[in-house]
């Protein structure tokens, strides 16, 4: 694994018996970049931690909802007016056009239970929408077209 900064080493150092001990299922895939892979129902989320300049780092739970969808402006609607609603974190479309949720936390001052919140928001949105989404726009659940590449 290969950290670009002593502080993003660190945080992923403390994170990881974290997310290992709450979330059954959650492992570590054989990458180079530090991420921890958590499955829930049709969710499949990732928590990366990123370096924050020099003296920190950026905790980002994320999971991808859909792929392949209708991008169209009700559906960028919907995606929108759901933000609204959210404690935490929000969708987003990539460059490739899938749908993800995300929320991020500061690394040097995470804590067990905020990491917990967070990761527990995006595996829950996450899996709550998808097949709404995949119902109403097309596409496939993130979950069917990459939890293979993933395990």
């Amino acid at each position: 694994m290969v950290f670009a900064t002593k502080p993003q080493k660190a945080c992923y150092e403390k994170i990881k018996p974290w997310v290992v001990e709450y979330f059954a299922g959650a492992f570590v895939p054989e990458y180079e970049i530090p991420v921890i892979v958590v499955p829930l129902g049709s969710a499949v989320a990732m928590v990366e931690v990123f370096p924050w300049g020099e003296e920190d780092s950026i905790v980002r739970t994320w999971s991808y909802v859909v792929t392949g969808a209708d991008m169209n402006s009700d559906l960028m609607r919907f995606l929108l007016q759901r933000n609204v609603e959210m404690s935490f974190g929000a969708f987003g479309v990539d460059t490739d056009g899938d749908v993800r949720f995300e929320h991020a936390i500061v690394g040097s001052t995470c804590d067990p239970n905020e990491l917990q919140s967070s990761l527990a928001e995006v595996l829950e949105c996450a899996d709550r929408y998808d097949d709404e989404i995949v119902a109403r726009w097309g596409g496939k659940r993130a979950v069917d077209r990459y939890a293979p590449r993933l395990l």
